[in-house]
């Protein structure tokens, strides 16, 4: 552990100006606030605030970053208080220590909410100032380091993937690769033991039988470089375990097929020799087609940049080769932080680094609950990605698998809501189409146009999906406040006498309501009952009601005109209602309003649910109809059916195949209509056909 001086003269090494008294206060104040506390090690709970203190100052961090290191487990864990070190160390450190200040005191919270709360709290300090995820990446790294200790698995378990889903990303994200390296190897030693046991033990066997050979390797390609006139480093290691294992996993391979296990890094002196030093390895041994990237040209999004290139060296066997500047490589291995130079009173963000914190706190404002927060923002921090470009030439990094529809959420949140299609590389192509390096997509947009719930079936990027969920939530909860304030209409009709809005403020006010709206949204989702409402609107108008509910109800029905199915109310999948159907309405709290026919045999079990009176309205709306068809086994018969429904205007959304009996086949065929007469339309054609057997609805 670093002693109180130790700690001070590394500090004053870098930054002479620090104030020397007030390092000093800080690590006195953090040794008394943590007494006789112990880590499951054994040693002074002080000893791993002194530990990550000493990590900043590694990184040639200011002085109060130093500060808080010291000062970051003081509020969760003793007696201390933000105020008082504000009172003792200002401001910013104060703010720094409660953006990495975890919330484990809220109990009520289950395991994934509390991981969720503390996250979300942590990315909104992070957002203000980033010398809070340094601090936090370093505390997480030297609790890695004495993981081990703990005796509880689980718990151990339960850091370890915490560390390999959250931080070892946003580690990567920033560019801090010794960090991300580092996590990847403990949380794994701990997560897969037994395959962690296994690579290890596989490197040192290869490490002891084929001895020098990484030397002899990197001196070969030294040598090769220095007859070009380049004058470089060259180191080479085995690959890292994890990413070993990681390629094992994705290409299901064994660690014998495993053939680039070495790799080897050469420094130079600026950008022009790196590409000369390519050219020189290119000549002197046979590259691997398709393993070619250049971060130079098109750094990645952390400022990530370095050429990589495989080659085949002698015997066949296989390498990987990263060509960089000795300024990038000290940008690549610390990434953020090594972009800040200490000034005192400092803590600007670097310009450039972290543009996707923008989206990440996005999602933070649009998630809704914890199991969401979670999912997206692992999907936001995640590394592996490809570029596609705007037809104005503008990059955005997207990772692999994403769709046109995340590129245009990555873009700006309002053109992926207003996007109707997309053109890539000048061609039309589907929405779900996934995204190619090097692609030119244009979007498509349209003022009027919505996202669509089908969309989180194919989208990657943890942005879209927080921003497709949030609008498709305030659509249904704007639909579901319209049928809120129609049964309102209804309940009112019951009351003796007529209600104005003063009855309707008191309601909110009576029922803890925060508006109107929320009060109708309540309605529509079964939150209240009629009874409840009642009461709400006109106290003691219920006393003489049977205690049931079994109430006479108005005899207009509910309108579903202008409502979205699948965002205001749902269609039964059991009996496909289309409009000219009677429906009935099945409500349930906390539910969409399920629509099904009258005859439809869902409502037999209902008994126990709020039945609605609904009418389609006015103008009909667009609808699923289910038919099933038999149709006699032989060619061209699906091809004339297919005519039929093209010359009745009825669009196919989906056909399969039940049954084959000989000399029959039987389909189960969806069809997009207007009403029901247009689908009694369709059900006549089919039956006057001679390729159709027989034909009805479903």
């Amino acid at each position: 552990m670093l002693r109180q001086y130790e700690l001070v003269e590394r500090v004053k090494e870098y930054a002479p100006q620090a104030d020397e008294a007030l390092l000093n206060r800080a690590y006195v104040y953090t040794v008394q606030k943590h007494g006789t506390q112990k880590r499951a090690s054994g040693d002074p709970y002080f000893s791993h605030p002194v530990e990550v203190a000493g990590l900043m100052t590694e990184l040639k961090l200011d002085q109060q970053t130093i500060i808080t290191a010291l000062l970051h487990d003081t509020v969760e864990d003793t007696l201390a208080t933000i105020e008082e070190i504000e009172k003792l160390f200002g401001p910013d450190v104060a703010r720094l220590v409660d953006g990495v200040t975890k919330l484990s005191k809220i109990d009520v919270m289950t395991e994934n909410e509390r991981a969720a709360e503390n996250l979300r709290k942590f990315l909104l300090a992070m957002s203000e100032d980033l010398r809070v995820l340094l601090v936090k990446l370093a505390d997480r790294l030297h609790n890695m380091r004495t993981l081990h200790y703990i005796k509880k698995e689980d718990k151990r378990r339960r850091i370890a993937r915490e560390t390999m889903d959250i931080y070892a990303p946003l580690a990567e994200r920033v560019g801090m690769y010794e960090y991300m390296r580092e996590m990847q190897m403990l949380a794994f030693e701990q997560l897969e033991p037994e395959g962690y046991a296994t690579i290890t033990g596989r490197l040192a066997q290869i490490r002891s039988e084929e001895g020098g050979q990484v030397d002899a390797i990197a001196l070969s390609i030294k040598q090769a470089l220095a007859e070009a006139g380049l004058n470089v480093e060259v180191s080479g290691r085995e690959k890292h375990p994890y990413s070993i294992w990681r390629k094992m996993a994705e290409r299901h391979v064994t660690f014998e097929q495993i053939t680039d296990i070495m790799a080897f890094r050469v420094l130079t002196d600026n950008v022009e020799e790196c590409y000369q030093a390519l050219g020189v390895l290119h000549q002197a041994w046979q590259m691997i087609p398709g393993r070619f990237k250049d971060y130079i040209s098109t750094p990645k999004s952390n400022g990530y940049q370095s050429l990589h290139t495989a080659l085949i060296f002698e015997r066949s066997m296989r390498m990987e080769v990263q060509i960089r500047t000795r300024d990038m490589h000290r940008l690549n291995e610390f990434g953020l932080a090594a972009h800040w130079a200490y000034k005192q009173g400092g803590g600007a963000r670097p310009d450039g680094q972290v543009g996707w914190l923008r989206d990440l706190i996005e999602i933070v404002d649009a998630s809704h609950d914890a199991e969401e927060l979670l999912e997206n923002t692992k999907m936001a921090i995640y590394q592996d990605r490809i570029f596609a470009f705007t037809p104005k030439g503008a990059l955005f990094q997207l990772p692999k698998g994403s769709t046109a529809v995340d590129f245009a959420y990555a873009v700006h949140t309002n053109l992926g809501n207003a996007t109707v299609g997309v053109k890539i590389n000048g061609r039309h192509m589907p929405l779900r189409t996934q995204l190619a390096n090097g692609d030119v997509v244009e979007i498509i947009k349209s003022p009027t146009s919505e996202p669509q719930l089908s969309w989180l079936g194919f989208v990657v990027t943890g942005k879209a999906r927080a921003s497709i969920r949030r609008a498709v939530r305030a659509k249904e909860r704007q639909e579901v406040a319209e049928i809120g304030a129609k049964l309102l209409d209804e309940i009112v009709g019951r009351l003796p006498g007529r209600i104005g809005k003063k009855a309707i403020d008191g309601a909110i006010q009576r029922l803890d309501m925060r508006d109107e709206e929320d009060l109708m949204f309540a309605i529509g989702s079964a939150r209240l009952t009629d009874r409840q409402v009642m009461e709400a609107l006109v106290p003691g108008s219920t006393a003489e009601l049977p205690d049931d509910g079994d109430w006479a109800h108005a005899e207009r029905a509910i309108s579903i005109r202008g409502l979205t199915p699948g965002v205001g109310f749902e269609l039964g999948e059991c009996c496909h209602p289309v409009p000219g159907d009677r429906i009935v309405g099945i409500r349930r709290p906390d539910h969409k309003v399920e629509v099904h026919a009258i005859d439809c045999f869902t409502l037999a079990n209902g008994a126990d649910v709020d039945w609605l009176d609904l009418s389609w309205g006015e103008r009909t709306t667009g609808a699923v109809g289910r038919l099933r068809l038999v149709l006699y086994n032989r060619p061209g018969t699906l091809a004339e059916v297919t005519q039929i429904l093209a010359s009745n205007r009825a669009n196919v959304t989906n056909l399969q195949m039940v049954h084959r009996d000989e000399p029959f086949g039987t389909y189960e065929v969806d069809l997009e209509v207007n009403d029901l007469a247009h689908l009694t339309r369709i059900v006549s054609a089919l039956r006057a056909s001679e390729a159709v057997a027989e034909a009805a609805r479903i």
